[in-house]
């Protein structure tokens, strides 16, 4: 059973409120627990970049270094898997890291959820990669051109190989979603039930290995998404 946050209890209330105010009825929640939670990400997000970025300096203080920092370690995985000429990736790429490493921290603290505990946000990820990594092959080497790659290094392999490469393509949204989501959802349940044991005492030692996991699930998912980009994009193709 998924957990409610108490403040998305709060803004469901507003909106059936809302709703009531111009003569709607709701009998349910109007948004689901997980979309309200990615919502909340995905504010706090676009509010601290908003209030980071808004005066870079030739000598950056404490928080323009530490995006310095976070960028040159999205150009370092992109540098070693694809190249300089993948440095166009790192917004989608980057983005995408840092909504998964929000989303998995967030629901560490209290009265919050971790939107990437439902399957539902993790497959909505695992979807965009697929969509976007297959987009930029054909962009690279055309629709035909990048079909052929299906074919593998010889025309008379063609029959073995493109159901091959079909079904690892169509499985790949499939194991990064449930990989993600497992983890999450795991980490999350094995902390409700030790706060419903021993609170504050029992729990920090798992919190504290789920912050380093919860990171770890984060540079995978981004790891993973550069390794098919590469793939996709390859020059030999």
């Amino acid at each position: 059973m998924e957990h409610k946050p108490l403040i998305v209890e709060w803004l469901n209330r507003l909106l059936q409120a809302a709703g009531k105010a111009v003569g709607l009825r709701m009998t349910a929640d109007p948004l689901p627990v997980h979309l309200l939670m990615a919502f909340i990400v995905t504010a706090v997000i676009l509010v601290f970049f908003k209030l980071t970025v808004r005066k870079p300096s030739l000598f950056p203080g404490k928080m323009q270094y530490f995006l310095e920092v976070l960028y040159k370690f999205f150009r370092g995985i992109i540098d070693e898997l694809i190249g300089p000429e993948g440095r166009a990736f790192i917004p989608a790429i980057g983005t995408l890291g840092l909504f998964i490493a929000v989303s998995n921290l967030i629901g560490l603290m209290p009265e919050l959820g971790s939107p990437t505990a439902n399957i539902n946000v993790t497959a909505g990820c695992a979807v965009f990669v697929f969509l976007y990594y297959n987009y930029q092959g054909v962009k690279k080497h055309g629709l035909l051109g990048y079909l052929k790659t299906f074919m593998g290094p010889a025309w008379w392999l063609a029959w073995l190989m493109v159901p091959i490469e079909i079904i690892s393509h169509f499985s790949r949204p499939l194991s990064l979603s449930v990989r993600l989501f497992g983890n999450i959802y795991g980490e999350d349940l094995v902390i409700l039930i030790l706060v419903s044991l021993v609170p504050f005492v029992a729990p920090l030692p798992m919190m504290i290995m789920a912050v380093f996991t919860s990171l770890i699930q984060a540079y995978v998912f981004m790891m993973l998404t550069t390794v098919y980009l590469a793939g996709a994009t390859a020059s030999e193709h």
